[in-house]
């Protein structure tokens, strides 16, 4: 595309920088999204600067010290050492940055409203030092218009105007964390901009970076949505996976094998897998920034929502299970010793945003249960503002519990230990497909 536009001076300027890699990247936001995508940029070759607000962050990042699964401990000290990553909470250097990525959180309120006061606090502050010829790109997952309606009027007040004396344009973030096989380098990228001189230029910052094919879409709007597609497409099918999951174990058919089954079709099917509700940083909260935003041309998601209330009761659902588990040795949840194995959102990993563990062991206590969690990539977490450890995975844990719970299925549990050890195992993740014979008593979700 780069070849059929007329570029300004200024863009060509841009543009000579961005494909010798010798501009300087800024990235806003040292998260999940963030740090890999700046590793990734100054492993690329350029000289690159992240932005955030937490000083504790950025001192770790300056010192070598990795906090983020996906990003690689010896190639972050490797680029902080040389000084082609350098992390700052000192705003005033966006002065110097040719492009910058904005990588901040949009999560929603308690309304399931979208907020986006990361993205204008962080576009705020860029505008006081925006200069001509610069590229913005926001990544944050958000609503379609937001790059239009919510970060271009705040950085115009700069007086630039955007388009025009300066680029500025939207690609989703695609992060998959401890996705063995996909990640920030290797991921397809989707950029769309204000304009087709602003698409192109930050298509051509994402190809001197990135081993994936960059897809230029007509807008921010486009680029913006098709984020939501993506994981509203993900939300409904695991919410359709959690119905199934009800109903079969009401019917007494085990849905696991239902869903192996339906996936030796090899066309019209893909596979997805219920549990115990829904975690993680995007397919959780994506879907209703659009069900909030439909509202204003008068439409209801009703799809989405449905989902949503289906994802959103699992946690109930693994309630009433436990109960009527216990209930079959006629014990009672209150007073329960139950070990839950996993706190994690997912397997293999740290994170524990919209973990549906967290729900699930707020009912667990407010039932009267005695619990402990035991994950070996979390050593603490809170819930309800009071700071958990975790425990040590043993023999005598094990056995000494009403109720073992399998909630988030770790490589690196010993399964068969923990098959061999516990009087009662509830498995939301078939996690012991191989071992079912060998627990004294199994329950599958």
């Amino acid at each position: 595309m780069s070849q059929e536009l007329n570029f300004s001076p200024s863009s060509k300027e841009l543009l000579s920088k961005l494909e010798g890699k010798n501009a300087t990247i800024g990235v806003v936001g040292l998260g999940y999204v963030g740090l890999p995508l700046a590793v990734e940029k100054a492993k690329a070759g350029f000289n690159v600067i992240g932005f955030d607000v937490q000083e504790k962050r950025t001192q770790l990042v300056n010192d070598g010290i990795n906090y983020i699964g996906d990003v690689v401990d010896e190639e972050l000290a490797e680029l902080t050492s040389s000084k082609k990553l350098i992390a700052t909470t000192d705003y005033s250097k966006i002065a110097e940055v040719d492009a910058v990525a904005i990588c901040v959180p949009t999560p929603l309120d308690k309304y399931q409203q979208p907020d986006t006061s990361y993205v204008e606090s962080s576009a705020t502050d860029i505008a006081k030092y925006l200069h001509k010829g610069m590229l913005i790109v926001l990544e944050s997952t958000t609503y379609p218009g937001t790059t239009e309606e919510v970060l271009q009027p705040i950085l115009e007040k700069s007086g630039l105007k955007a388009g025009v004396d300066f680029h500025l344009a939207y690609s989703p973030e695609r992060v998959d964390p401890g996705n063995k096989h996909f990640n920030t380098k290797n991921t397809p990228k989707v950029v769309g901009g204000l304009t087709s001189e602003c698409t192109a230029i930050a298509a051509s910052m994402y190809r001197s970076v990135l081993e994936g094919d960059v897809h230029e879409v007509t807008s921010p709007r486009v680029a913006e949505m098709e984020k939501i597609l993506e994981n509203t497409f993900r939300n409904i099918n695991i919410g359709l996976a959690n119905e199934m999951a009800i109903l079969c174990e009401k019917m007494g058919i085990n849905v696991w094998e239902v869903i192996d089954a339906a996936a030796t079709k090899p066309y019209g099917f893909m596979a997805f897998y219920p549990g115990p509700g829904l975690g993680g940083h995007c397919i959780p909260i994506d879907p209703f920034y659009l069900t909030w935003k439909a509202r204003e041309y008068n439409y209801h998601t009703r799809l989405i929502e449905t989902a949503g209330e289906i994802n959103n009761a699992m946690p109930d659902f693994v309630l009433e299970r436990v109960m009527k588990i216990l209930n079959e040795d006629k014990k009672a949840l209150n007073g329960a010793r139950v070990v839950l194995l996993g706190v994690a959102y997912k397997k293999d990993i740290d994170d524990m945003r919209e973990s549906p563990v967290l729900p699930i062991l707020e009912k667990l206590e407010l039932a009267g249960a005695d619990w402990v969690v035991v994950d070996p990539h979390v050593k603490e977490f809170k819930l309800n503002g009071k700071m958990y450890p975790t425990t040590e995975l043993n023999q005598e844990l094990l056995s000494g519990a009403d109720l073992v719970m399998l909630t988030t299925d770790h490589t690196d549990f010993d399964y068969k230990m923990i098959a061999n050890n516990s009087p009662v195992v509830f498995d939301t993740r078939n996690a012991f497909k191989e071992l079912q014979t060998e627990v004294k008593k199994y329950h599958l979700l």
